[in-house]
């Protein structure tokens, strides 16, 4: 069986991660993908957990020898997926999940055309800043930055195939979850698993 790849892609500060961890928690039969990254870890993260932390020697050399299936760089720092994880894991029939922004969502894309891409959005601009600020982990000269790129950012939302409005957090996380149980519902997918019993019933 073949498993489903799944791309969450958002601006900074529209509220990815959290939705991320929230369907993680609730469906366990996802995988996420941790990316290899070249920025400083914040507080509170764990190397291995929240990202792979490299130096951009080490991240470069990898992508020089073909490691990543996608890579990106974003605010100065540069990110990528590992090739023969996703590989091996969707091999084994797993679901994978991929937080990753639209550069890397189109990479990964025009490779694996049947990925599923989730674009989540702020309710406003407005309300996009006050949750960076909220963070406190960056400068004002900072939070301008990622203003500016997130509307860049939400002009590439037609390029995937569902959106979700992050206004509400229970709300958003019930869309994100929806989304996977109705792509496990597809035709396709429920032959691959039920064959047997619905060939039994014709």
């Amino acid at each position: 069986m073949i498993g489903t790849l799944y791309i969450v892609s958002a601006p900074s500060g529209a509220g990815k991660t959290s939705l991320v961890r929230a369907l993680l928690a609730a469906d366990p039969a996802v995988q996420l993908s941790i990316s290899y990254t070249t920025r400083p870890m914040r507080p509170g993260e764990v190397d291995g957990r929240d990202y792979h932390f490299v130096t951009k020697d080490t991240f470069e050399a990898m992508r020089a020898h073909g490691d990543f299936l996608e890579s990106a760089e974003v605010h100065g720092n540069l990110y990528g997926t590992s090739r023969a994880w996703i590989e091996q894991r969707m091999a084994a029939g797993d679901d994978i999940l991929l937080e990753i922004d639209w550069q890397g969502a189109l990479q990964v894309r025009r490779l694996m055309a049947e990925a599923i891409g989730i674009f989540v959005l702020p309710p406003s601009i407005e309300v996009l800043a006050q949750r960076l600020t909220g963070r406190a982990t960056d400068s004002e000269a900072v939070i301008a930055r990622r203003v500016s790129a997130a509307r860049a950012e939400i002009g590439h939302v037609g390029e995937f195939d569902y959106v979700i409005i992050n206004n509400d957090f229970e709300e958003a996380t019930r869309d994100l979850t929806a989304i996977v149980r109705a792509v496990r519902l597809r035709l396709k997918a429920q032959l691959l698993r039920h064959r047997p019993l619905i060939d039994s019933m014709k």
